[in-house]
């Protein structure tokens, strides 16, 4: 007899529908997969065989054939291992000969016991299957969690093969998981990451308000121990909270890389990754035999800190130049090519020098001139010139330490953040972009039109401080920034001279 069955394939963050067809007829035993499938789907025949045995289906004794359509395609992963198992019990018996199963979509990894496994990408698979027009899902229970914020659709989690029958045969029916409201999490990662702990560093802090404000990149520059860590850690402290449409756009990549907490079911925190520096090229970007989502990636919608910055083999440095222009990732391999976004705020820091000390009032410098121009070179002038915001951190005096003045609260400052991210939420209503980082030269040109005195101003900057075109581009769009902080609709003098003043180390280097 033959079955269909629908289950999904995952290419990237989209799915295609896997149509799953067993034939069961006459002749020597025998179970083949076929239809381009990798290793995990291969080995489901003993998966399946076994489960089916395990929970006391029969698992037919003849030719056994199953076609993933399309053939095309290649299918990876282990969620087809309940569409496999539910369409030969179908054809091969009469436990679900009457019941229709057609509405339905199948995912899930089975145990040898029969019980159903927790599997990846379960978020960007039911979005996607959504689209395509279903509405009923089975899916593990493990993954029910990322059910519950995805509303129009119903979702049935089972604890195993015999659970899904029993569903699909009215005797064991199971209710769909509730849509439950999103509530974004609290940024801060605990209280030691507030800026009321930063004592003094007023320019430091400045800068990163502004960074933040507008989605900026960031450089922070100076001595071991001046507090550039530190400074960085806070960063998600004054983060804005992210949305819904922000928390599932992240979930979907880490639901595909296994990131995904299963108790939470959804990102509900900006990401805040720190790779070694000795990260590989393929982990920092993403790739692999399966061409799965990189850190970059991952730290959509939130930061990619990269302590020690010159420290990071240059070749892997260099891969980040596309993705801080164009907010994606393309990773091609032979059979595929897939696109991730990578729309992150990339703050990095390193020492003035290999020492540290080279500019310093209170330690000597022991390098060379050749060593510290050596060091500086790590960090190629292209991608120097991505980062909006280059700023040298002083090191703290001791009396600043000791002192007990407040210092303002975090949450002080995440409250300006907020008010200046809606400013631009309102304005780039129509245009699909959130912050003034985003921008491009249309952009620039209708909300960033200068004053004549302003023009001038940028005018001297561009032929004394001999920007690049992409370098004035940045500093309208950080002037813009200022501008919007102030609630200001114009950018003045005095926000073009500010914006210019956070290009100090790449003008003085």
């Amino acid at each position: 007899m033959l079955s269909k069955v629908n289950s999904l394939g995952l290419l990237g963050l989209d799915a295609f529908v896997v149509s799953v067809e067993i034939d069961v007829g006459l002749g020597l035993p025998r179970f083949d997969i076929v239809g381009l499938p990798d290793t995990a789907v291969k080995e489901a025949k003993e998966r399946v065989r076994t489960a089916m045995k395990n929970s006391g289906k029969r698992f037919p004794e003849g030719r056994v054939t199953v076609n993933l359509a399309p053939a095309d395609i290649k299918k990876e992963g282990a969620f087809l291992d309940l569409a496999m198992a539910i369409g030969i019990i179908k054809a091969s018996s009469d436990i679900l000969s009457e019941v229709s199963i057609s509405d339905y979509i199948f995912l899930g990894e089975l145990s040898l016991d029969g019980s159903l496994r927790a599997v990846t990408g379960i978020t960007p698979l039911l979005i996607s299957a959504k689209k395509l027009g279903f509405n009923n899902f089975i899916i593990p229970e493990g993954n029910k969690r990322e059910g519950e914020f995805i509303s129009g659709i119903n979702v049935y989690p089972c604890k195993s093969l015999n659970h899904a029958i029993g569903h699909l045969t009215g005797t064991l029916p199971i209710e769909a998981v509730k849509t439950r409201s999103y509530v974004a999490g609290s940024s801060a990662k605990g209280d030691s990451n507030d800026l009321r702990y930063v004592k003094g560093q007023a320019t430091a802090k400045r800068a990163l308000e502004v960074a933040v404000s507008g989605g900026h990149n960031i450089l922070l520059v100076g001595a071991p121990g001046s507090g550039k860590t530190m400074l960085a850690r806070c960063i998600p402290s004054i983060m804005p909270d992210m949305s819904f449409d922000e928390a599932l756009e992240t979930t979907k990549i880490h639901s595909v890389s296994g990131a995904l907490n299963d108790e939470q079911g959804i990102v509900s925190v900006r990401p805040f990754y720190t790779p070694h520096h000795t990260a590989s090229t393929v982990a920092l970007i993403g790739g692999g035999t399966q061409a799965k989502p990189g850190v970059i990636s991952l730290a959509h919608n939130g930061v990619l800190y990269l302590d020690e910055m010159p420290e990071y083999p240059r070749s892997t440095l260099e891969c980040l130049r596309q993705p801080l222009e164009d907010r994606i990732v393309t990773v091609s391999r032979a059979r595929m090519t897939v696109q991730y976004p990578a729309s992150f705020m990339m703050v990095a820091s390193m020492n003035p020098c290999p020492c540290g000390n080279y500019g310093s009032k209170t330690a000597e410098c022991r390098c060379t001139s050749s060593q510290i121009a050596k060091y500086k070179s790590k960090i190629s002038g292209p991608l120097l010139d991505r980062i909006d915001l280059q700023i040298e951190v002083d090191g703290v005096l001791y009396d600043d330490l000791v002192s007990v003045s407040n210092e303002e609260s975090s949450e002080e400052v995440k409250k300006r953040v907020n008010r200046t991210r809606m400013v631009q939420r309102e304005r780039f209503l129509e245009d699909g972009i959130r912050t003034n980082s985003e921008m491009r030269e249309k952009h620039l040109e209708k909300y960033c039109a200068l004053s004549p005195e302003s023009e001038r101003i940028m005018r001297i900057s561009f032929e004394k401080l001999k920007l690049s075109a992409r370098g004035r581009s940045r500093v309208l769009k950080v002037a813009r920034t200022i501008a919007d902080m102030e609630l200001s609709p114009d950018i003045k003098p005095n926000h073009i001279l500010e914006a210019v003043g956070y290009r100090s180390y790449a003008l003085n280097n």
